[in-house]
Protein backbone atom coordinates (compact mmCIF):
# COMPACT_ATOMS: atom_id res chain seq x y z
CA UNK A 1 0.00 0.00 0.00
CA UNK A 2 1.42 3.37 -1.03
CA UNK A 3 0.91 6.43 1.04
CA UNK A 4 0.49 9.77 -0.63
CA UNK A 5 3.00 12.26 0.67
CA UNK A 6 2.72 15.96 0.01
CA UNK A 7 5.79 17.36 -1.71
CA UNK A 8 7.99 19.47 0.49
CA UNK A 9 9.46 22.74 -0.68
CA UNK A 10 12.78 20.91 -1.09
CA UNK A 11 11.14 18.34 -3.39
CA UNK A 12 9.47 21.02 -5.49
CA UNK A 13 12.67 23.01 -5.91
CA UNK A 14 14.87 19.99 -6.64
CA UNK A 15 12.38 18.56 -9.14
CA UNK A 16 11.53 21.89 -10.80
CA UNK A 17 14.94 23.46 -11.40
CA UNK A 18 15.69 21.55 -14.63
CA UNK A 19 12.40 22.52 -16.27
CA UNK A 20 12.87 26.21 -15.45
CA UNK A 21 16.56 26.36 -16.40
CA UNK A 22 16.14 27.37 -20.10
CA UNK A 23 13.88 30.28 -19.16
CA UNK A 24 16.19 31.22 -16.29
CA UNK A 25 19.20 31.17 -18.62
CA UNK A 26 17.43 33.44 -21.12
CA UNK A 27 16.58 35.90 -18.34
CA UNK A 28 20.16 35.71 -17.08
CA UNK A 29 21.39 36.56 -20.58
CA UNK A 30 19.28 39.69 -20.62
CA UNK A 31 20.76 40.75 -17.30
CA UNK A 32 24.40 39.95 -18.03
CA UNK A 33 24.48 40.66 -21.77
CA UNK A 34 26.76 37.71 -22.53
CA UNK A 35 26.34 33.92 -22.69
CA UNK A 36 29.17 33.17 -20.24
CA UNK A 37 27.65 35.52 -17.70
CA UNK A 38 24.24 33.93 -18.25
CA UNK A 39 25.74 30.49 -17.59
CA UNK A 40 27.29 31.67 -14.33
CA UNK A 41 24.23 33.57 -13.13
CA UNK A 42 21.77 30.79 -13.99
CA UNK A 43 23.93 28.18 -12.26
CA UNK A 44 24.43 30.38 -9.20
CA UNK A 45 20.67 30.92 -9.08
CA UNK A 46 19.97 27.17 -9.20
CA UNK A 47 22.52 26.56 -6.46
CA UNK A 48 21.05 29.31 -4.28
CA UNK A 49 17.52 27.97 -4.88
CA UNK A 50 18.53 24.47 -3.81
CA UNK A 51 20.43 25.79 -0.79
CA UNK A 52 17.47 27.92 0.28
CA UNK A 53 14.69 25.54 -0.72
CA UNK A 54 13.25 25.73 2.79
CA UNK A 55 12.37 29.38 2.07
CA UNK A 56 10.28 28.47 -0.97
CA UNK A 57 6.55 28.42 -0.30
CA UNK A 58 5.07 25.34 -1.94
CA UNK A 59 1.91 27.13 -3.10
CA UNK A 60 3.81 29.80 -5.09
CA UNK A 61 5.37 29.99 -8.56
CA UNK A 62 8.84 28.39 -8.56
CA UNK A 63 9.97 30.20 -11.73
CA UNK A 64 8.98 33.57 -10.30
CA UNK A 65 10.88 32.78 -7.08
CA UNK A 66 13.98 31.75 -9.05
CA UNK A 67 13.81 34.84 -11.27
CA UNK A 68 13.77 36.93 -8.11
CA UNK A 69 16.87 35.09 -6.86
CA UNK A 70 18.61 35.71 -10.20
CA UNK A 71 17.73 39.39 -10.07
CA UNK A 72 19.04 39.74 -6.52
CA UNK A 73 22.27 37.87 -7.35
CA UNK A 74 22.79 40.13 -10.37
CA UNK A 75 22.23 43.30 -8.36
CA UNK A 76 24.75 42.03 -5.80
CA UNK A 77 27.23 41.30 -8.58
CA UNK A 78 26.79 44.80 -10.00
CA UNK A 79 27.47 46.29 -6.60
CA UNK A 80 30.66 44.22 -6.29
CA UNK A 81 31.77 45.23 -9.80
CA UNK A 82 31.17 48.89 -9.05
CA UNK A 83 33.87 48.63 -6.42
CA UNK A 84 36.30 46.78 -8.70
CA UNK A 85 38.03 48.18 -11.76
CA UNK A 86 36.58 47.11 -15.13
CA UNK A 87 33.65 44.72 -15.04
CA UNK A 88 31.82 46.07 -18.11
CA UNK A 89 29.58 44.21 -20.54
CA UNK A 90 30.68 42.87 -23.90
CA UNK A 91 29.56 44.69 -27.01
CA UNK A 92 26.20 43.33 -28.10
CA UNK A 93 27.61 42.47 -31.53
CA UNK A 94 30.03 40.06 -29.82
CA UNK A 95 27.33 38.19 -27.90
CA UNK A 96 26.81 34.75 -29.41
CA UNK A 97 23.03 34.51 -29.58
CA UNK A 98 21.59 31.33 -30.98
CA UNK A 99 18.02 30.81 -32.04
CA UNK A 100 16.74 27.27 -31.67
CA UNK A 101 13.58 27.90 -33.73
CA UNK A 102 13.50 26.74 -37.36
CA UNK A 103 13.28 29.08 -40.30
CA UNK A 104 15.85 31.65 -41.41
CA UNK A 105 13.38 34.57 -41.44
CA UNK A 106 12.26 33.84 -37.88
CA UNK A 107 15.87 33.44 -36.79
CA UNK A 108 16.87 36.80 -38.28
CA UNK A 109 13.87 38.60 -36.78
CA UNK A 110 14.30 36.95 -33.36
CA UNK A 111 17.99 37.86 -33.33
CA UNK A 112 17.23 41.47 -34.34
CA UNK A 113 14.62 41.79 -31.60
CA UNK A 114 16.91 40.21 -29.00
CA UNK A 115 19.78 42.49 -30.04
CA UNK A 116 17.44 45.48 -29.72
CA UNK A 117 16.34 44.31 -26.27
CA UNK A 118 19.94 43.83 -25.17
CA UNK A 119 20.73 47.40 -26.24
CA UNK A 120 18.15 48.75 -23.80
CA UNK A 121 19.26 49.99 -20.39
CA UNK A 122 19.49 47.11 -17.92
CA UNK A 123 16.34 47.99 -15.97
CA UNK A 124 14.26 48.08 -19.16
CA UNK A 125 15.87 44.86 -20.47
CA UNK A 126 14.94 42.89 -17.37
CA UNK A 127 11.40 44.26 -17.35
CA UNK A 128 10.82 43.56 -21.06
CA UNK A 129 11.99 39.97 -20.77
CA UNK A 130 9.91 39.25 -17.68
CA UNK A 131 6.70 40.66 -19.19
CA UNK A 132 6.97 40.07 -22.94
CA UNK A 133 9.15 36.97 -23.12
CA UNK A 134 8.35 35.17 -19.87
CA UNK A 135 4.73 36.28 -19.81
CA UNK A 136 4.57 37.61 -16.27
CA UNK A 137 1.85 40.09 -15.42
CA UNK A 138 2.95 43.62 -14.57
CA UNK A 139 2.29 42.97 -10.88
CA UNK A 140 4.40 39.79 -10.91
CA UNK A 141 7.27 41.53 -12.68
CA UNK A 142 7.06 44.32 -10.10
CA UNK A 143 7.35 41.72 -7.32
CA UNK A 144 10.33 40.00 -8.97
CA UNK A 145 12.14 43.29 -9.53
CA UNK A 146 10.99 44.77 -6.20
CA UNK A 147 9.67 47.95 -7.83
CA UNK A 148 6.25 49.64 -8.03
CA UNK A 149 3.90 48.50 -10.80
CA UNK A 150 3.93 52.03 -12.24
CA UNK A 151 7.68 51.73 -12.74
CA UNK A 152 7.14 48.48 -14.66
CA UNK A 153 4.64 50.23 -16.91
CA UNK A 154 6.97 53.19 -17.41
CA UNK A 155 9.94 50.97 -18.26
CA UNK A 156 7.87 49.00 -20.77
CA UNK A 157 6.58 52.15 -22.45
CA UNK A 158 10.11 53.55 -22.70
CA UNK A 159 11.44 50.23 -24.02
CA UNK A 160 8.71 50.01 -26.67
CA UNK A 161 9.45 53.55 -27.81
CA UNK A 162 13.19 52.92 -27.94
CA UNK A 163 12.87 49.63 -29.84
CA UNK A 164 10.35 51.16 -32.23
CA UNK A 165 12.78 54.02 -32.88
CA UNK A 166 15.64 51.52 -33.44
CA UNK A 167 13.64 49.62 -36.04
CA UNK A 168 12.34 52.79 -37.73
CA UNK A 169 15.90 54.11 -37.95
CA UNK A 170 17.08 50.74 -39.27
CA UNK A 171 14.26 50.68 -41.83
CA UNK A 172 15.13 54.21 -42.95
CA UNK A 173 18.80 53.28 -43.28
CA UNK A 174 17.96 50.19 -45.37
CA UNK A 175 15.87 52.23 -47.79
CA UNK A 176 18.49 54.94 -48.17
CA UNK A 177 16.66 57.68 -46.29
Amino acid sequence: MKFWRRQTSHDIVRNGVAAIFPRLWRYSLTLTGKPEGADDLAQATCLRAIEQADRFQADTDLAKWMFRIAHNLWVSELRKNAVRAGGGLVAIEDADLTDLKPGPEAAVLNREVMVAILRLPEAQRATVVLVYVEGYAYREAAEILDIPIGTVMSRLASARATISHMFEHQKGTRHGR
